[in-house]
């Protein structure tokens, strides 16, 4: 029982860390999504003016 706690605690922790990563990189995510956005996605597959 005791190793199946500890793997329990070591995937709460690296979950909770995975989860602080995520949420610190949240603003960053969107400002990519806006400027893909205005970009637009397929900018190399666009036929030139």
């Amino acid at each position: 029982m005791t190793a199946q706690r500890v793997l329990a605690a070591q995937i709460a922790v690296v979950g909770g860390v995975a989860l602080a990563l995520l949420v610190k990189e949240i603003p960053g995510i969107v400002r990519e999504v806006r400027i893909w956005r205005m970009v637009g996605l397929r900018a190399g597959s666009r036929r030139p003016r």
